[in-house]
């Protein structure tokens, strides 16, 4: 009989499920060097936060097939080891969806009537209706920062209470806003004509502090804001000062830059702000259906069924998957290129299997491609299994080719993105140590290996275009790292591809597209 471990507390529902086809043992707050003299015992391995699941425990677990973590992140997981030892990770993507969707509007409504502070002020024996007189959300605008899964339930709900819904998401289609009675519209407007904004984006390089005093200033001074997301979406300091000033009317708060919250000028603005420590998926609720899903998923794993959200790669057979890996790290890399390249939203994504390549399974690198060309914008939200759902919701239409004739490289993997702002295309292939190399970019013959900052010019073939992008980059204390150019003839169009130390200052692409010569330029982050 398998046998699972339990390493933090879960719901009496998922241990209950576990034990229908398993052995289950509970073991809480072990110490890491106990995680690891026990875990060659176990087939399975089901967490929560509080257990760091390292590449040392997952090395010990020579019988493990699956490692759960109830709840969605996956940061405690060391999903790269797991990965290499055929090890599928899940986690519950979805779990938490209507808990946190929930309190963002419990906390727009309570913002509104001032509900927290009139319920204080009455239990400690006062009746100052007049002092706490409040403001409706019918017909009120709505502007809805992100609409996946927890932003688009926020919106319906929303939608039904008598709100019109502005929506800004640069991953999904106008017909999908459509269904969800959203009208797409660019982040100034949004801001300038929201009464209400709520947050449902994860933070990235983009969206840190995308509540910033440039932002705040563009809003209505009735306009109040509601962030159940992720702490540093928000400036804090410029939203107190927003707020204080009366540039806005208010915010309610679930998550912070700096978690607990400690000193902060947020505490000290009364009624105009409601603060919640991280409350987001804290419903019973929510913790029953993490702990359902992730045992259910261990439970189907250890019937040598498939796992519907895995994190790596569900049911793939290690011998396979020692084989692909490489290219899907290939897909993955391409993907991201290509999805910054294109910009905006995304419509249509080609695949090609291209030489050798072209014989192999598809679905696992298509699936990593679409993993890397939506990972930008929502990071760990993204994994193998959900890669083609998320396409599907924002619209993107994604097409498989095989194509054995072409012989440039033993294989190689041809992707093609068009959205709304263009269309781009990027080629790469293996080296011989399996090193990951970018051999075609717009149509362009080029060799470099991706780095993690790149800057990818089009421009006029002429002497000194490159000194003066040279020049230009060392002004901003700017180090390149490597550099090079394709092109098709002399002196015609060609494309400069720079691997950079650090990442592009703020303001310095704009100036490179005013360069003499310089056609376009594309700042990338691998």
């Amino acid at each position: 009989m398998s046998k699972v471990l339990v390493s933090d507390s879960i719901n009496q529902a998922g241990i209950d499920i576990l034990s229908q086809v398993a052995q289950v043992d509970v073991k809480t707050g072990l110490p890491a060097e106990e995680l690891v003299k026990i875990m060659p015992e176990y087939d399975a391995l089901m967490v929560r936060s509080g257990t760091k699941v390292t590449a040392e425990i997952i090395e010990a677990g020579n019988q493990l097939k699956i490692i759960g973590r109830a709840g969605v992140g996956v940061d405690n997981i060391d999903v790269a080891a797991a990965t290499r030892k055929g090890i599928v990770v899940v986690n519950s993507p979805e779990g938490n969806t209507i808990a946190a969707a929930e309190h963002a509007l419990a906390m727009m409504l309570s913002l509104s009537r001032h509900v927290p502070e009139a319920n204080q002020s009455l239990k400690s024996g006062k009746w100052d209706r007049k002092l706490y007189m409040g403001s409706e959300v019918y017909k009120k605008t709505l502007g809805v920062v992100g609409l996946g899964k927890i932003g688009s339930h926020v919106a319906t709900v929303a939608r039904a209470m008598g709100m019109k819904i502005l929506a800004y998401d640069p991953f999904i289609s106008a017909e999908r806003a459509d269904q969800l009675g959203c009208r797409l519209v660019d982040l100034d407007l949004l801001f300038s004509e929201s009464d209400y904004i709520t947050l449902h984006v994860p933070k990235t390089r983009d969206t840190t502090h995308l509540i910033n005093a440039e932002a705040l200033a563009k809003m209505k001074p009735t306009t109040r804001i509601i962030n159940c997301a992720r702490g540093g979406i928000i400036d804090e300091v410029a939203l107190a000062e927003a707020i204080a000033n009366g540039k806005i009317a208010g915010a309610a708060l679930d998550v912070f830059e700096e978690e607990p919250l400690k000193e902060s000028p947020l505490r000290d603005l009364g009624t105009k702000v409601i603060l919640t420590p991280h409350l987001g998926a804290s419903t019973e609720e929510a913790q029953v259906n993490v702990a359902i899903d992730v045992a259910e998923q261990i439970r189907d794993v250890l019937l040598g069924l498939p796992a519907r959200s895995a994190v790596n790669i569900p049911g793939l057979n290690p011998n396979v998957l020692e084989q692909l890996r490489p290219y899907m790290q290939l897909a993955e890399t391409l993907g991201k290129l290509v999805g910054q390249l294109a910009g905006g939203r995304i419509e249509m994504l080609d695949v090609r299997l291209q030489g050798e390549l072209a014989s192999n399974q598809a679905q696992p690198l298509v699936l990593a491609a679409l993993k890397g060309l939506l990972s930008i914008a929502l990071r760990e939200r993204v994994n193998y299994v959900n890669a083609s759902i998320e396409a599907k919701e924002r619209g993107i239409r994604v097409i498989e080719t095989r194509d054995s004739s072409v012989h440039d490289y033993s294989g190689s993997l041809h992707l093609i993105a068009k959205g709304s702002l263009g269309e781009h295309s990027v080629t790469g292939a293996l080296l011989g140590d399996r090193e990951i190399r970018i051999t075609n970019l717009d149509g362009f013959p080029i060799n470099v290996p991706p780095t993690n900052n790149m800057l990818f010019t089009l421009h006029r073939d002429m002497p000194g275009i490159i000194g003066k992008i040279g020049s230009l980059l060392g002004s901003f204390n700017v180090n390149i790292a490597s550099m090079q150019v394709g092109r098709k003839i002399v002196r015609g169009d060609a494309v400069m591809a720079l691997s950079l130390d650090d990442p592009l200052p703020e303001g310095i692409l704009s100036e490179i597209t005013k360069v003499s010569g310089i056609r376009d330029a594309y700042t990338v982050s691998l």
